[in-house]
């Protein structure tokens, strides 16, 4: 008869199992709870070998407790194991139930993955039940929400037999109640590192006034104490020098505001959610004098024990000299380095930003009714066609569409494409210097030469583009005669004056075309009023 079905054994076996259950909930930390898992499994379980493998953040599973044999202790414990190995342990292996088994005569096949073990070699089994040393028995432990939380590895039963069903069925229990008590320990321990943490802060708002003062006044940065909650949210109670000078303001005075009333109005979003949970923001903040600077506000709540948070610690950096630094940077990034002109980049970018990809209505009226926009663009529901859109939506998109009649009042978005005459023979003749210096000032004279609202962009070499909107098919023609006769005056460099002309074609841009589209129009109507005069008109002007 099977010894492990005997009515006596499973009382033993089941009293002590329950004793090594009882010290699971005894451990004080995370690290005690490992050993006793450990030692349970080889004092209550009839092991003479028993590892925990836990899982670590990354994944992998380290050996985090040993019991039973110091040998086995010294070369295991804190070795890591990948998870895609013992995933292919546990997958591999004989169901037990919940355990998994994986025989001597199939074990070897893992003797060289990375995971930890301790195993020797053996004789082959006198019976069918007879223990090998190379048989390998792990218990995997699961969380409440079926995530792996680590593996129990036995090895060495006292009796020299593989587990009954009896003996798997309590290695299988005792996984289930070490994972609870792995588990619980975890939770503790966040707890007791939650608690150190409130009670440093507490610690540090208990700490003497003087030391505070002394530490707040004379921080090299700016720092306030605001209120939480109730009617005076947010009012500063407290600001120290440094802060003060940054903005301009005695502290008397800071005392009547929050930041709410000092950021720029479209950064109050974001002060709303920093404060409201603590952490950081970068906005900016106005001074006495009107003007804004960029600032790095850090908070820090501050919590009463019995009430809950009631402070805001804020730390306040000056970050202008930063932001300008990005400013510049962007600006490098989409206007060209000799002429500081917006780049193809930048010029593209303008463009797309005015079409989409539905066509606009052509305008059938020289005066549009009041639900019509100047340019086919919907109003109230209703679109250039004085109908309301099928779907009942509102469009908020201006559509661009360009002028079909020489009907003053028939405009739309003109795309001025210029291209230098006799650029290349300065550049061969007086060298690239000199052509560099043509070209800020050819630069110069074209941004001079249209509105502020208007874009000159440097396409590249010696071409430009003009966005001009709002022109009817006259105005753009007399832009860009202006233009081209703001370009032909002589131009000195190093003491001699050079001169070259230009080549204007006019497109325009409407809804339904691509940004290559809109330029390459403009480009080729360009080619076609610079084939129409010879070189010498050209050079004129």
């Amino acid at each position: 008869m099977d010894t492990d079905s005997e009515p006596y054994v499973r009382l033993a076996t089941l009293r002590q199992l329950h004793q090594s259950v009882a010290q699971l909930n005894t451990a004080r930390s995370l690290a005690d709870t490992l050993q006793t898992v450990a030692d349970g499994a080889v004092a209550g379980l009839g092991f003479e070998l028993a590892a925990v493998n836990l899982v670590r953040s990354d994944g992998d599973l380290v050996v985090a407790a040993v019991a039973g044999h110091p040998g086995a202790e010294a070369m295991m414990a804190g070795r890591v194991g990948s998870r895609a190995s013992w995933e292919r342990r546990l997958a591999m292996g004989e169901a037990w139930g919940e355990l998994r088994f994986i025989p001597y005569t199939e074990g070897w096949v893992l003797d060289d993955d990375d995971v930890p073990q301790w195993h020797t070699a053996g004789p082959a089994p006198r019976f069918s039940d007879e223990w090998h040393p190379m048989d390998r028995l792990f218990a995997p432990m699961y969380s409440s929400d079926g995530d792996l939380l680590g593996v129990i590895s036995v090895d060495k039963p006292r009796n020299g037999r593989r587990p009954g069903a009896w003996g798997c069925e309590a290695l299988q229990m005792y996984a289930f109640q070490a994972a609870i008590a792995i588990s619980n320990a975890r939770l503790r321990s966040n707890m007791q590192r939650a608690l150190v943490r409130l009670e440093r802060e507490q610690q540090a708002l208990r700490a003497s006034e003087e030391s505070f003062r002394q530490a707040f006044e004379y921080a090299p940065s700016g720092m306030a104490i605001a209120e939480m909650g109730g009617d005076h949210h947010g009012r500063l109670i407290k600001t120290n020098d440094a802060l003060c000078r940054l903005l301009g303001r005695p502290a008397s005075v800071m005392r009547r505001y929050s930041f709410s009333d000092l950021v720029h109005p479209e950064d109050i979003g974001t002060l709303l959610r920093t404060s409201a949970e603590g952490g950081r923001a970068e906005l900016r903040i106005s001074r006495r004098d009107g003007s804004y600077v960029w600032v790095s506000l850090r908070n820090s709540v501050v919590a009463d024990a019995a009430d809950g948070p009631r402070f805001l610690l804020t730390h306040v950096e000056d970050i202008e000299e930063r932001k300008r630094h990005e400013l510049q940077l962007a600006h490098r990034a989409s206007h060209d380095s000799l002429t500081g002109l917006p780049n193809s980049a930048e010029l593209r970018a303008r463009l797309s930003g005015k079409l989409c990809a539905r066509p606009g209505p052509a305008p059938a009226l020289s005066e549009p009714p009041p639900h019509i926009g100047t340019h086919g663009f919907s109003v109230d529901g209703f679109d250039g066609t004085g109908v309301e859109p099928l779907d009942g939506g509102y469009d908020h998109h201006l559509h661009v569409v360009a002028p079909e009649s020489d009907d003053p009042a028939d405009k739309g978005l003109a795309v001025l494409f210029c291209d230098l005459d006799g650029f290349k023979s300065i550049n061969d003749r007086y060298g690239h210097h000199c052509g560099d210096a043509v070209l800020i000032e050819v630069a110069r004279r074209l941004s001079g030469g249209v509105r502020d609202n208007d874009t000159v962009a440097r396409l590249g070499g010696d071409e430009f583009v003009v966005l001009a909107d709002g022109l009817c098919r006259a105005d753009a023609a007399d832009l860009a005669v202006r233009l081209r006769n703001a370009i032909i005056p002589p131009i000195r460099v190093d003491g001699r004056a050079v001169r070259v002309g230009a080549s204007f074609g006019i497109g325009w841009a409407a809804c339904g075309m691509s940004t290559e589209e809109v330029l390459h129009s403009a480009d080729q109507r360009m080619y076609v009023e610079k084939r129409s005069r010879s070189k010498g008109q050209r050079r004129a002007g």
